[in-house]
């Protein structure tokens, strides 16, 4: 029973690393594709496809009065990527990661070059909502500082005082094109699906094999001793 058990892990694993690799694949040709519709994308994420790392290209005016603050680390530093709405044409507004700033340049007066006025179009990868705190060991998002540990979409939304209905249920992470500014920096999508499912594989397929050496010697030595 226990070889079946740890026969079963190790092809369980070797599915799992067919299936990561494939995933992987797909996420390369999503992010070097021609980059899809608004309207596309929220077919999509309608129909419950995944929407994850999917080139879009949008268009509208920010509302740099409205932006929010995602603690992060980016190329070693210390900062915030910045979420700003961006009012669409069609009257909606969308959540765009315009990218990083340092901790210290946290408050828009401190980079007021990059607050780009008018309409402009910003190219850049969907991410989906999250529908709850991905890990227990974060700590809760500090509204009160507008500060957030996780991506949370409604209250974000609630924060610049946006109706759920009037906002695209999706982030979009701006690509690293410059910014007249300077700041924010754009392209700080990071993609890092971990594929370690060959180490596990043979981990459980090398103590299944431990285990049929083991087995066998004791039954070899059993023999002997009872031929003797």
């Amino acid at each position: 029973m226990a070889l079946i058990i740890l026969v079963a892990l190790g092809t369980w694993q070797v599915q799992r690393m067919f299936w990561k690799e494939a995933l992987l694949a797909d996420i390369q040709q999503r992010i070097h594709a021609a980059p899809s519709s608004l309207e596309d994308i929220e077919r999509l994420n309608a129909s419950g496809g995944d929407i994850e790392y999917r080139k879009i290209l949008v268009s509208g005016t920010y509302d740099h009065g409205k932006e929010q603050h995602f603690f992060a680390t980016f190329q070693g530093q210390t900062g915030y990527y910045i979420y700003t709405p961006m009012h669409l044409t069609d009257g909606r507004n969308i959540f765009v990661n315009r990218g990083f700033v340092p901790y210290e340049m946290k408050e828009a007066s401190k980079r007021a070059e990059g607050e780009v006025a008018g309409v402009v179009s910003v190219e850049g990868l969907t991410r989906a909502r999250l529908a709850a705190k991905p890990s227990s060991l974060l700590p809760e998002n500090d509204l009160g500082k507008n500060i957030y540990y996780w991506k949370d979409w409604s209250a974000m939304a609630s924060q610049a005082n946006i109706a759920p209905s009037e906002l695209v249920p999706f982030f979009v992470d701006a690509n690293d094109a410059p910014n007249p500014g300077g700041w924010p920096k754009g392209g700080v999508t990071l993609i890092d699906l971990p594929n370690n499912h060959l180490q596990y594989a043979i981990t459980w397929y090398g103590l299944a094999l431990a285990l049929v050496i083991v087995v066998g010697f004791a039954y070899v030595r059993g023999s002997r001793k009872t031929g003797g």
